[in-house]
């Protein structure tokens, strides 16, 4: 069986949850979920980026150190 049919959503299915969404958290509580949700995004992307150069930056520092110690 192919995973990506089981995962695959489609527009009734995404009306019954958003339906549900509605009923369990009410219609004021829904974009105060969203926006955590979009800050937590966030957050996660900026600390990608800061690992990815602090990182990139290690790699270099040690290319560095190992180029001077073999000269």
């Amino acid at each position: 069986m192919n995973t990506l049919t089981i995962l695959a959503l489609s527009w009734q299915h995404i009306l019954i949850v958003a339906i549900l969404l509605v009923l369990l958290f009410g219609g004021k509580k829904i974009p105060e979920l969203m926006r955590g949700v979009g800050s937590g995004i966030k957050e996660f992307k900026d600390a990608v980026k800061e690992e990815d150069k602090s990182g990139s930056e290690s790699k270099t520092s040690s290319t560095n150190n190992n180029n001077t110690t073999s000269n």
